[in-house]
């Protein structure tokens, strides 16, 4: 039978991996996708070739477009990354009759429902598992091993340069911009580390996986996001003494009222199995009617891990050549004409358990005026630790949890015990998840 040309977009980190994992391992591939799967062609501007053994037997240029326009590709590998000329290269190898596979996350999130109706009209498919989670097949769980349930919810920890700065709090006692410098020096952060440190990154994963569990159209644009900046080790410690640990978890979850997508530093019970996912490893935990609790574990990123989703998408996509349109597993799980316009819920309006800290004057009282507006807001205490100041400091640090209240009543809260006399700074709030299986 006629080997599968494939066109690859970049040979950075993912595009020599990709190369390298093709090559290395082509007999076994072969025998699964029962054809021959070859890059005839790449496009790449920088590459280190002592790194991908065998590039020099391929055609590579600069010219990403002449790749995707090439008529005897069949399938076009993007690893550029970005919004731009991702998009366009995409669109355009749509617009040729080729199959594309992806790891760009940002890209589905902002333009994936373009991308998959132009390959809808076309009868071909895009694959993103590498998108999310890097290695972990996530994405084909929830598309097709779970698709006999209804998903409850889901929470992961989906981008391991926050959780690698977590654990080193947690584990050495050190400060945030201390373990962020490590892990730029490491390669583990960019040199403006906003997408992940701030969550944005693992907001478009959310995005992804939200409307593959859900069957809602995809909404990067309304996941809540907040960043990890603003913890401090005195935090991580804390939630040790009460039991839990700091980690920074995408969250979505089906509601009677709508959809909630957030992302967020949570405190988690530490016997939680994704409470003891540490350093850059990733986690999904997902909730569903019929099978339960279900944990997908595993590197989040890295050229092999990464090219180990994006190699198993051309096997996938090899498979369904010769597949009518009408018989592939649809893009987002669901049918594109089922698809529901489920309202996305405001921040406000979810429903969660909170970590409180603030600095209080270190006189009577003041404890009780602080329980006095929680109860008149009708938010209940589940758990108090004062901590003394030291001798001649006038300041005591309070530190509360609370049971699940609404978001709304919180802040409310918190506006209310922030204008008294006797509090001081920022009051660092944190919202608090169980994960409970039922």
């Amino acid at each position: 039978m006629k080997p599968v040309n494939v066109g690859l977009l970049g040979l950075g980190t993912v595009g020599g991996g990709t190369f390298n994992v093709l090559n290395r391992n082509a007999g076994e591939i072969t025998r699964r996708a029962g054809r021959d799967i070859r890059i005839t062609r790449a496009a790449a501007r920088e590459y280190d070739p002592a790194s991908v053994p065998g590039v020099d037997q391929v055609d590579v240029n600069d010219d990403a477009f002449a790749v995707v326009d090439d008529p005897d590709i069949d399938i076009i590998i993007e690893l550029i990354g970005g919004y731009e000329p991702a998009r366009e290269l995409v669109l355009q190898a749509i617009a040729n009759g080729k199959h594309v596979v992806t790891a760009n996350k940002a890209l589905i999130a902002k333009h994936g429902s373009e991308i998959f109706a132009a390959a809808q009209e076309k009868g071909v498919m895009v694959a993103f598992e590498a998108a999310v989670a890097g290695g972990i097949p996530i994405i084909k769980a929830l598309r097709e091993g779970l698709s006999a349930n209804q998903v409850n919810w889901l929470t992961g920890i989906i981008n391991g340069t926050g959780n690698f700065i977590l654990t080193e709090m947690r584990d050495k006692g050190r400060d945030f911009d201390d373990v962020l410098k490590e892990a730029q020096a490491l390669g583990y952060a960019e040199a403006d580390p906003t997408f992940d440190v701030e969550g944005i990154d693992a907001a478009h994963k959310l995005a992804i996986l939200a409307s593959i569990a859900f069957g809602i159209p995809l909404q990067f644009d309304k996941v809540y996001t907040e960043g990890i900046s603003r913890i401090t080790r005195e935090d991580v410690g804390y939630a040790e003494a009460f039991g839990y640990r700091i980690k920074h978890l995408g969250f979505s979850r089906r509601t009677d009222q709508g959809i909630e997508m957030r992302v967020h530093p949570t405190l988690i019970p530490e016997r939680r199995l994704i409470a003891n996912v540490d350093g850059v490893m990733n986690a999904v935990l997902v909730h569903a009617d019929a099978v339960g609790p279900t944990l997908y574990y595993g590197a989040g990123a890295g050229a092999e891990p990464t090219a180990s989703a994006v190699v198993a998408d051309v096997i996938d996509l090899v498979r369904t050549l010769t597949v009518a349109p009408d018989n592939r597993v649809p893009h987002l799980a669901f049918q594109p004409q089922a698809l529901s316009d489920v309202p996305i819920l405001a921040m406000e309006d979810v429903e969660t358990a909170y970590y409180l800290r603030m600095q209080v004057t270190d006189k009577p009282g003041v404890m009780a005026e602080v329980a006095s507006i929680l109860g008149d807001a009708g938010i209940s205490i589940e758990a108090i630790l004062q901590k003394e100041p030291p001798a001649g400091v006038d300041q005591a640090s309070i530190i509360l949890l609370t049971h699940v209240v609404r978001e709304g009543q919180m802040n409310a809260a918190i506006a209310s015990i922030a204008a008294l006399d006797t509090v001081h700074g920022d009051i660092m709030r944190i919202r608090l998840e169980h994960l409970d299986a039922d």
